[in-house]
């Protein structure tokens, strides 16, 4: 009985064990579904250049900036965001127009850090409009104020507030570009307060422009910025068939920066479990261009998203299948491939081996099928959700036994003419080709006869799936 007694809390002990380690499991597994939120990194770059003393609506333009960005910061506060990091950059405010302007007056007043908004505040109130506008030198020390990332879930964002255009002969255009190809950041937000009209056009290549004309605007500005920044956008991509219905699927999709031509986002599409297209999680900043990798892939450019809500993107993608066949042992269907062009292109859009099934954009083909001798099939049609079936008869096998070394050719015979398939190998005296059925000769020339009467010629005949011998003397 203690024994039983025994065997039965060892048991309890076990059962107890494999329901922890069920839960620790359902647990890992629940917190995997869903993505990490990304980390987002936000740096305010403001302009304090002498040019800020002017006049902007009811007071100083520095004034005012300070004041809506101040607000702006407090209401960030409000909101327990642990996946924000802010810093604070400023330029044009140690060092005076005169006697001489510093084309290198900029410095990170505040490093990235959370819940540091009122050390930015702080910051803020102590500014003094000084000296001249180094736009590019400043987003180039921008550079090395986002600390590295451990992982690929961080957004490193720039907002820019500036009054004027780049003053020391820089290239703020270049410097942008360079950051984002390097993946540093993404394209900046620039907000300009009181721009003359003829500036405009130069913020353009920086990043995404708005022009604060006022307060409230300014105030709408900010806030749409941010919720860009901080807010998921969703994209879903319906690849239409022929009759504009979102069907076609499992194919991989890839986004680019059309600025920079830097590959933003990869993803296999699918179809989700309510069968419409799955939702994606894609930055609203800038604009993108789509490849679908169809063959032939299908491109659609442009692509601009309205931050913070689901957008949906068409592009028409109907597809068929075709299906290759050879019947017959490995020995000769293996490595049997296919070149597969557009109609009356030349170009090679994709090689396909025999006995696999492969989707292409409806339309029209040309296949050259790489058997010995080659098969060249014109206008093959590939239909919306249909197979078509390729087949070819089996290969057989001629087996060439000659004297010595020496040069020779194949031909098959086609309409009463000789038509070249392929060249002998010269140094082998035992060789084996796979050929297409039907009728064969070989003209071979013993290595060392110089005259062409030595020429020896052999008829023959292949039949699928069977091997014949020659001997070349």
């Amino acid at each position: 009985m203690k024994n039983n007694n025994s065997f039965l809390k060892l048991k309890s002990q076990f059962s107890r064990l494999l329901v922890s380690c069920f839960l620790i499991l359902v647990s890992c597994v629940s917190s995997n579904a869903q993505p990490a939120k990304p980390l987002t990194r936000i740096e305010f770059v403001f302009d304090a250049s002498f040019s800020m003393f002017g006049q902007w609506q009811n007071g100083m333009k520095m004034d005012m900036a300070k004041k809506m960005l101040s607000d702006f910061l407090d209401s960030m506060q409000k909101v327990d965001n642990p996946n924000l990091e802010l810093a604070f950059r400023c330029y044009g405010h140690q060092v005076p127009l005169r006697p001489e302007r510093s084309c290198t007056d900029t410095k990170l007043e505040v490093p990235f850090g959370k819940n540091n908004a009122q050390a930015i505040k702080n910051k803020l109130k102590m500014l003094v409009p000084k000296g001249t506008t180094p736009i590019a030198y400043t987003l180039e020390q921008c550079g090395g104020d986002f600390p590295s990332a451990s992982n690929a879930n961080v957004r490193n964002i720039i907002i820019l507030i500036t009054d004027g255009i780049e003053e020391c002969d820089g290239d703020p255009c270049a410097v942008s570009l360079a950051l984002q190809k390097k993946g540093i950041i993404l394209k900046p937000f620039v907000i300009g307060i009181g721009l003359d009209q003829s500036y405009i056009n130069s913020f353009g290549c920086i990043g995404k422009f708005y022009d604060a004309s006022n307060e409230t605007n300014f105030k709408n500005i900010l806030n749409i910025v941010i919720s860009q920044a901080l807010n998921n956008t969703t994209v879903q991509v319906n690849l239409n068939d022929q009759v504009g219905r979102p069907t076609e699927t499992d194919v991989n999709l890839t986004f680019y920066d059309e600025q920079t031509g830097i590959i933003r986002y990869n993803y296999m599409h699918t179809i989700n479990n309510k069968g419409v297209p799955d939702t994606l999680i894609i930055e609203p900043i800038g604009t993108y261009k789509m490849v679908v990798h169809t063959i032939p892939p299908v491109e659609k450019k442009g692509i601009e998203l309205v931050p913070g809500k689901h957008n949906t993107i068409a592009v028409d993608a109907p597809q068929g299948y075709l299906n290759l066949k050879m019947s017959g042992s490995p020995d000769y269907t293996k490595n049997i491939s296919c070149i597969i062009r557009k109609n009356e292109d030349m170009q090679t859009l994709h090689i396909q081996y025999f006995n696999t099934n492969e989707k292409f954009i409806v339309g029209k083909y040309d296949l050259e099928i790489l058997t010995l001798p080659r098969i060249k099939l014109d206008k093959v049609d590939i239909a919306q959700s249909k197979t078509t079936f390729i087949e070819i008869p089996q290969s057989g096998i001629v087996n060439i036994a000659k004297p010595s070394e020496g040069p020779g050719s194949l031909f098959v015979e086609e309409n009463n003419k000789l038509v070249w398939v392929c060249n002998l190998n010269s140094t082998l005296v035992q060789e084996t080709i796979n050929l297409q059925p039907g009728k064969y000769r070989i003209e071979y020339r013993p290595k060392n006869a110089k005259e062409a009467i030595y020429t020896i010629e052999r008829r023959f005949k292949i039949e699928s799936g069977m091997s014949t011998p020659v001997k070349l003397y």
